[in-house]
């Protein structure tokens, strides 16, 4: 099934296949080096390989504008054992199971705005037959934190330090189906 959004058609990806484009397009939106871009192929291709794995492409006359993946959580992956005591510390643990953990979402700079962020993560979320989500993202007031946060993400975790950053992120999560912007929805926990 595809989704078109204007000029852009949100539709399944092979993930290893379109990863160098993606790569380009996570760069231009959050500012990759040269270096990072190679190390992150690597994490990529690595994770198309994951059980589950769920990936979408915005593609816009054939070039890729936005994309985002994600796959069921498993605790012995390393961003889990990352997160795992920032999480337990605070009550949450029982987010790393049974839960739909969006790895990546990215849109280039010249189409956001535009609803593609919001439709890749609802279909992401909605094809993982999962009931939760999870996610990290940088810990300031950036446009994607608002967006996880009109959807029903909430902070689980923060400030979470990841190996090799030094950006702080958090730690958020969100009840599947994913809230529409104008519903409030039941309380959180």
């Amino acid at each position: 099934m595809e989704q078109q959004l204007t000029e852009v058609t949100v539709q399944p990806i092979d993930l290893a296949a379109w990863a160098p484009y993606a790569l380009e397009v996570q760069s231009a939106a959050f500012g990759l080096s040269p270096e990072e871009v190679a190390v992150r192929l690597h994490i990529v291709g690595r994770h198309a390989l994951q059980p589950g794995v769920i990936a979408l492409g915005a593609l816009s006359a054939g070039q890729l504008v936005g994309f985002g993946y994600g796959m069921p959580n498993q605790r012995e992956h390393w961003w889990s054992t990352v997160i795992e005591p920032h999480l337990e510390a605070r009550g949450h643990g029982d987010w790393l199971d049974g839960v739909f953990a969006v790895t990546e979402l990215h849109v280039l700079p010249q189409f956001q705005g535009r609803g593609l962020g919001s439709t890749l993560i609802r279909t992401l979320c909605e094809r993982s037959g999962l009931p939760r989500s999870i996610l990290s993202a940088i810990d300031a007031e950036t446009p994607a934190r608002r967006l996880y946060r009109s959807l029903g993400y909430r902070d689980l975790a923060r400030p979470v330090r990841f190996p090799n950053t030094d950006r702080p992120y958090v730690v958020m999560g969100a009840r599947l189906p994913l809230l529409d912007r104008t519903d409030r929805g039941p309380d959180f926990r």
